[in-house]
Parts: C-alpha cells; sequence; structure tokens
C-alpha cells in the first residue's frame, strides 16, 4: 500500500511540479503532438483513446502501462496508419515478463510527413528535404494484488524538420483497477510528463502535449457487449476555442450559450472531454468495435453537410496464431484513414513452429 500511495502521489503532483515546462492549461503552441495519435486499430475504432480491459492487446497496455501485467509473457504488435496525402506513421511493439521484476515493453512510434519542396525568397526550388518525428519507448508494470496494478512509460523523443531539430524526455504514470468478477476495469494515466531538451530554435523550452485520462471498461455478464468511458484532459476544463476569423457581437446568439463561433454551455464543455465505445464480442476469434468522440466531431464536423465526423468503428478477426485487427475513424469529410494492427503471442508461435 505503501507504494500505491506513492504512486497516487506522482500521478496528482507531477502537473504541478513540471507545470512549468508542461504549460497544461494551453493546447497551441505545443511540440511532439504526435505522442497523441493511437497506437493500434483498436484505439482508432474506439474513439482515439485506449479502454483498460482483459484482452490481450499491447497497443492498450503502451497507452496504460498498468495494463501489462494482465497480457501474455510475450508479445508482438505491429501497427500502420496510410494518414493524410503523404503522411503515414505506425507503431512497432514487443513485451516481456520479467520473474521479479515485472513486466516490461519496448516500442518505436513514427510519423513521416512526406517529401518537401525547398525553395528560396524568390521562389526558386533548390531542393527537397522530409520530416518526421520518433519516439522511442521502455514501459514496466507490475501488479500490487488482485486488484491494483501500477506502471509507467519512459519515452525518449526525437523530432526532425529538415535544418530544425529537436529532442525531449517524456515519462507516462498510470494505476489501474482490475476487478474480474464484475467484468470491471478503470484506470488513471498522466501522460507525456516531461520537457524539451534540445529546441528548434533559441526561444527556450515548449509545452509537451501533458494530458491526464481516466477511463472505465464494463463487460455485461450475459450479454456478449462491452461498454466504455474515457474522461481526457481533466487538468484543463474548457477545451473549446476562439477561432481566429470570428469576431464581435455579430457571433453571440440570442441565448447568449455562444461566442465567438464556440459554444460555451456547460453540457458542451463537460461532453468535449468524454469519449464513448462499445464492442460486440460473439465469439473468441472475432469482435466489432465502434466509438465517439464528441470534442472531435464539434471542431471537424461542417455545419452545412451531414457526416459522420467524430465516430469511428473496427473489427478484430483471430486466424490461427495471428490476430489482426481493422480501424476506421471519421476525422473530416477530406477522409477517414485506415489502421491496421497484426498482433500475435511468441511464446505460441514459436512452440508451433517447432
Amino acid at each position: 500500500m505503501r507504494l500505491l500511495r506513492r504512486l497516487v502521489f506522482l500521478v496528482f503532483l507531477a502537473p504541478g511540479v513540471f507545470a512549468g515546462h508542461v504549460n497544461a492549461q494551453a493546447q497551441s503552441g505545443r511540440v511532439y503532438e504526435f505522442l497523441n495519435l493511437p497506437h493500434t486499430a483498436r484505439t482508432t475504432s474506439m474513439g482515439g483513446y485506449a479502454k483498460p480491459s482483459f484482452d490481450a492487446d499491447l497497443g492498450m497496455a503502451l497507452s496504460i502501462p498498468s495494463m501489462l501485467p494482465h497480457q501474455p509473457e510475450q508479445q508482438l504488435s505491429l501497427s500502420f496508419v496510410d494518414y493524410f496525402d503523404d503522411i503515414h506513421y505506425g507503431t512497432v511493439a514487443f513485451s516481456k515478463y520479467f520473474e521479479n521484476l515485472g513486466h516490461f515493453s519496448g516500442a518505436l512510434h513514427y510519423i513521416s510527413y512526406g517529401h518537401f519542396t525547398e525553395a528560396d525568397e524568390t521562389g526558386m526550388i533548390i531542393g527537397s528535404f522530409t520530416a518526421g518525428e520518433y519516439s522511442m519507448q521502455i514501459g514496466w508494470g507490475r501488479a500490487l494484488n488482485d486488484y491494483l496494478s501500477i506502471g509507467s512509460n519512459l519515452k525518449f523523443i526525437y523530432s526532425n524538420f529538415d535544418y530544425y531539430n529537436s529532442t525531449g524526455l517524456a515519462a507516462d504514470i498510470a494505476v489501474s483497477y482490475i476487478n474480474p468478477e464484475h467484468l470491471l476495469t478503470a484506470s488513471l494515466v498522466a501522460r507525456n510528463i516531461g520537457r524539451q531538451i534540445s529546441y528548434y530554435h533559441e526561444g527556450g523550452p515548449e509545452s509537451l502535449p501533458f494530458e491526464l485520462v481516466a477511463g472505465v471498461s464494463k463487460q455485461l455478464s450475459n450479454a456478449p457487449f462491452r461498454f466504455s468511458l474515457t474522461a481526457h484532459n481533466l487538468q484543463r476544463f474548457d477545451l473549446t476555442y476562439d477561432p481566429p476569423l470570428f469576431t464581435g457581437e455579430q457571433n453571440r446568439n440570442t441565448s447568449g450559450s455562444q461566442l465567438n463561433g464556440r459554444d460555451t454551455s456547460l453540457p458542451d464543455q463537460l461532453m468535449r472531454h468524454v469519449v464513448f465505445g462499445a464492442e460486440f464480442l460473439p465469439f473468441d476469434s472475432f469482435s466489432l468495435r465502434m466509438g465517439y468522440n464528441y470534442r472531435r466531431r464539434q471542431e471537424m464536423k461542417v455545419d452545412t453537410r451531414m457526416s459522420t465526423v467524430g465516430f469511428s468503428w473496427g473489427f478484430a478477426v483471430k486466424i490461427s496464431r495471428f490476430e489482426f485487427h481493422y480501424g476506421r475513424a471519421d476525422y473530416h469529410l477530406a477522409g477517414s484513414p485506415n489502421h491496421i494492427t497484426i498482433s500475435t503471442d511468441l511464446r505460441d508461435l514459436f512452440s508451433a513452429l517447432e
């Protein structure tokens, strides 16, 4: 219990300790935003945030390291997303259990922004360049008892935009509650606590995308359904913003609940923190998933056209010793990226090859 008290203390104290570097109240001007991209197709299909559950899903444990003790001893996960235009990103992850030490994971996250044409101030083309960002992550998790587990991630970050480079360090701290009798799981994660080590320019350090996230998942005992709810950005209540092109009294409606083109009502501000997820689990080898991200819909929808922006869906199928996951999220009318993940338990795979 002493270890648990220390962990809870760190989870709630860390934002204050690192406030000078995290700047949790602002979401503009931050660096390394790619750290918030979903690691696996399952996360994509359920609204963009990992949900705690009993499933063997290493991708979930990469975001919630306290769930590592409930994963297979040796698991491999490969993910790829053909994002927008020439942008693509992916994750390679591996986990292993060490007796008396706990469960460990290693992962490489990357995003490639494609090739760009380089021109001088007169418009003359003088070459081309590429841009990308990378995160090398080591995770650890350990069960405290039958219901509680803890975990953390350490990330080394490298960002490159032609001549501009930056490096940074970040950490995640998590605690999870697992109740198999009631098919209930819950987690609390402080993500991306850290700072830049080297900067793009001589202006000093910029903020990392710190976030405090809580999630709960409940599976029905007499039906093949599981429901989840995630509350994100708990360190900052107001997630609305002022569009720069909207100013003046013309943007205030008669009820007074909308100002500068944004809804400022209390229900809207509360809902912007919430992501819903649901899973249909008819068989052990097959599942259907869907999610709804209210904030994404409010920020990315086009009012003059009905769409499914903010909704996401996907499925998983197990074939032999491999699990194939597919996720698709509607970010905007401009397109919906496809997310593919393949995972396997290496012990079962190697035993089958012997």
